[in-house]
């Protein structure tokens, strides 16, 4: 059985967000929070931005990512 470190190997995969999905152009383990810069196993991998082409941790993260750039609708900037 392999474990998630095999096969690609443990470095960063390059990745294309799409809608709802993602394109994998490099294989890789992992991507980078872009928020955090924590390591993402890539099939732990649920949110990101397509207008950004960012990975993020958690949905957490994902929305003060969206706030920081004014995508959310009805946002007031303070």
């Amino acid at each position: 059985m392999m474990n998630r470190f095999e096969g690609s190997g443990f470095r960063e995969a390059k990745i294309r967000y799409l809608d709802g999905d993602y394109q994998i152009l490099s294989a890789g383990s992992y991507v980078v929070c872009a928020a955090t810069g924590v390591h993402i196993p890539v099939d732990e991998l649920r949110y990101w931005s397509v207008a950004r082409q960012e990975a993020y941790v958690d949905c957490a993260t994902s929305l003060e990512a969206e706030k920081r750039a004014g995508m959310l609708p009805n946002q007031q900037v303070g």
